[in-house]
């Protein structure tokens, strides 16, 4: 029996499953690690507004093929191409934001049956927006989480639209999109997010014009200063994209994503499955 056939459970396919659950679309990857055996761990994933745009763009950007666990890539349901104009970018958000979170225990109930997973970690990974989600699902402690990893993480919602009218010009406010601006200032939920005490990577890129990394480590000396016991940022030589446009389709990744998707494999197998010795220290980052 090779390695890569002692890492899958039996009787699994190797290829990756696609399809619906309650509506919400989704890639999953099973366990690919070839040095030690699956584990019953499970990581959830969202992706972002910018590229990749799809939870089958976010699988190929991201596969952390070296993990032990099933990773699962969850679609935004969103509908359609939102650059050009601001159109109701708040609106978006707060909708597709709040349902995705709302949705995360069903998700993984669902996921744990169709996979024949019993209940084991859970891991929760984002990008942008999709990073949101997370940080949401993890202040209203939807499920336990023992680790997540949020690539270029929007904390805030009114800081984005500030970041989004350098190219767009001035957000179109009116008092709806101020009350979902103030519900999704995830700063203000640092302490809920705290106190289950999740081990936490995050990742900014040295040239994101719309989540700069001197933020992306502001939010991790937050989260420490709130108590949480391990939080790191890092920072990759990127922009914000992980794909180039338009993000909708698998793809080869991006030099960056490669990097990315090092730094994510890595914590996870650190944090999240079990008895899992890297060996060697986390993606280089930027120095």
């Amino acid at each position: 029996m090779t390695g890569d056939e002692q890492a899958r459970p039996v009787g699994e396919p190797v290829w990756p499953r696609s399809g619906s659950l309650g509506g919400v679309p989704f890639v999953a990857l099973p366990p690919t690690a070839v040095d030690v055996p699956a584990q019953d761990g499970l990581i959830v994933c969202w992706h972002a507004f910018e590229p990749p745009r799809t939870e089958a763009a976010m699988a190929a950007a991201l596969p952390m093929t070296g993990m032990p666990v099933w990773r699962v890539y969850l679609g935004l349901r969103l509908p359609g191409r939102t650059e050009g104009d601001h159109g109701d970018y708040l609106g978006l958000l707060g909708a597709t934001v709040e349902r995705a979170a709302a949705g995360l225990p069903e998700a993984v109930s669902g996921l744990r049956e169709l996979l024949g997973l019993p209940e084991g970690a859970v891991g929760l990974a984002g990008h942008g927006e999709g990073a949101m989600v997370a940080l949401l699902a993890l202040a209203e402690r939807r499920v336990p989480v023992s680790a997540a990893a949020l690539v270029a993480p929007m904390a805030r919602a009114a800081r984005v639209i500030e970041a989004r009218e350098r190219r767009l010009g001035a957000y179109p406010w009116t008092p709806q999109a101020r009350m979902i601006a103030e519900r999704l200032d995830l700063t203000a939920r640092i302490a809920e997010i705290a106190e289950a005490d999740p081990r936490l990577l995050l990742v900014g890129g040295a040239g994101d014009l719309l989540v700069p990394a001197e933020e992306v480590q502001e939010l991790q000396e937050q989260l420490t200063g709130a108590g949480i016991t391990t939080a790191e940022a890092v920072t990759f030589r990127m922009g914000h994209a992980l794909a180039a446009e338009p993000g909708l389709e698998p793809k080869p990744p991006l030099a960056a994503a490669v990097s990315v998707d090092a730094a994510l494999t890595d914590w996870f197998r650190q944090h999240l499955a079990a008895g899992v010795d890297t060996g060697r220290p986390m993606a280089a980052p930027v120095g």
